[in-house]
């Protein structure tokens, strides 16, 4: 297993660092728990924990030697009121892209937008950025830090990152408009964990409102149909591939990102899963016809 193999005392740094990365391709459970530990406003009530699960598993679709991406497909069946099982649900999940020694990063600043920035020459040696983006391929934030390798197990941890709020907030609550967090990712001999240290900021006085922990555990798991989100991956992944260079051109080109709000209460996520399903149906869908929907919904100069 690749978790043995991250205790090879042969291996250097560089080495370990990817293998790390490479690592986190599998089939998984896994476990979402977030907790307010504390407020910072007279009279604010933490609330209740968050928890939920998913089964997902995560393809290397990209494997340069100082370039790796990660893609995350869901595959979820459903217990249905009859007891009978559903048809299997898919979707493309999230996107995470790591780059060795990364001179640039675009920071999350609040309201949708996001600012080419410089990482400082003498903390970019030996380090890893970690680029997210959301279910349409958008960025959701980047930040960069250092893989620690022990001798029984191994941890990624970023410098402090903005991002907008997740999506198990940001449709119930109006209350904060950005998340100041820091990640940390830890191999283990049998998944992953996601671990975050979270405030939640009302940017327009910089005011702490509360702070929460969270963590991700990614837990291999075996006896899955996992076919559908093959399937699903195989028929589009040409498809993604172009919306990703499209939207990686507009970040390494531009000062700001900015991404405008639905047009016609339709998100930019409906609209590109909708092309992409047309793609499976064998319609023609162009480059152009991708940025010209991913033009209505962004902004950058």
């Amino acid at each position: 297993m690749t978790y043995g193999k991250l205790q090879n005392p042969e291996l250097t740094k560089f080495e370990k660092d990817r293998l790390a990365i490479l690592s986190m391709e599998g089939r998984y459970r896994v476990y979402f728990d977030f907790m307010e530990t504390m407020g910072f406003v007279e009279g604010y009530i933490p609330t209740q924990p968050y928890q939920s699960w998913a089964t997902e598993y995560v393809k290397v679709i990209e494997d340069e030697k100082d370039f790796i991406s990660l893609q995350h497909i869901t595959v979820m069946y459903f217990k249905q009121a009859d007891g009978q099982t559903s048809e299997p649900m898919v979707m493309k999940h999230w996107r995470q892209d790591w780059k060795y020694e990364d001179s640039k990063i675009n920071i999350y600043v609040g309201n949708n937008t996001w600012v080419y920035n410089k990482i400082p020459s003498n903390k970019k040696i030996g380090s890893w950025s970690q680029s997210v983006y959301q279910v349409d391929d958008t960025p959701r934030y980047q930040g960069y830090g250092n893989w620690i390798h022990q001798p029984n197990f191994s941890s990624w941890e970023g410098y402090e990152t903005w991002r907008p709020l997740p999506r198990r907030e940001y449709s119930t609550r109006d209350d904060y408009d950005v998340m100041i967090g820091t990640n940390t990712q830890t191999i283990t001999p049998t998944g992953w964990v996601h671990e975050q240290n979270n405030k939640k900021v009302i940017t327009s006085n910089q005011a702490v409102l509360a702070k929460e922990i969270g963590i991700a555990r990614y837990e291999r798991i075996k006896d899955f149909d996992w076919q559908v989100g093959f399937d699903y991956w195989a028929e589009t992944s040409d498809f993604w591939k172009r919306v990703r260079s499209i939207i990686n051109n507009k970040l390494d080109n531009s000062l700001t990102f900015k991404l405008k709000p639905p047009q016609n209460a339709e998100p930019l996520w409906s609209k590109l899963f909708m092309m992409a399903d047309e793609h499976i149906n064998g319609e023609i869908i162009q480059d152009k016809d991708i940025e010209e929907v991913i033009n209505n919904y962004s902004l950058n100069n």
